[in-house]
């Protein structure tokens, strides 16, 4: 299996830095990288192989990249943000992709029973209504992952200290998902 990783938004923020906490200042461009970066070191270490790993704002760029390699597994990284109350997890796939639900159940489960976050589920991303880019023009078996709101104090606090452990999470659905569809 060959995984693509986007960590989302730009590379050093700039000339986006995506959701941001207004009170700590942390960044998801920062904290997407980071959990990327891990992501990749455990999918390698478990055998996987990982032909990509970009952070762009040009999602045109992201997607070709991904396309280009032909890539079996897409997972884009990022945080949420609402109104500050707001919080947990969520994995959105293409809303026809059988397998990209079953790839953002695997790894939804696995982030949600290793940091306790609330489970908002698995969903589907359907153009015109929903639909989120990554998704509607990848090629490959393809997620968004929202780790946690980062505008949210108890989520900010798990992304801030806990990347190691969504990373980790991240790694472990997407070989799960590798067990399912063998």
């Amino acid at each position: 299996m060959r995984v693509f990783i986007n960590p989302g938004h730009a590379p050093n923020g700039n000339p986006d830095p995506g959701a941001c906490n207004r009170v700590t200042g942390l960044r998801e461009c920062d904290v997407a990288k980071n959990i990327a970066d891990l992501v990749e070191k455990y999918l390698v270490a478990a055998g996987v192989e990982v032909i990509g790993n970009l952070q762009s704002d040009d999602l045109y760029e992201v997607v070709h990249a991904s396309n280009h390699l032909d890539a079996d597994v897409f997972v884009s990284i990022h945080c949420n943000a609402f109104n500050e109350s707001a919080n947990g997890t969520e994995v959105w796939y293409y809303h026809t992709s059988g397998d990209g639900a079953c790839l953002a159940e695997c790894i939804e489960r696995q982030i949600v029973d290793s940091l306790d976050t609330t489970d908002r589920g698995a969903k589907p991303a359907v153009p015109g209504k929903n639909g989120l880019y990554v998704l509607s023009n990848t090629d490959a078996v393809a997620v968004l992952v929202e780790t946690a709101f980062i505008d949210n104090a108890s989520d900010e606090e798990l992304l801030r200290h806990r990347q190691d452990d969504f990373a980790r999470a991240i790694a472990r659905g997407v070989t799960d998902f590798e067990l399912e569809v063998e």
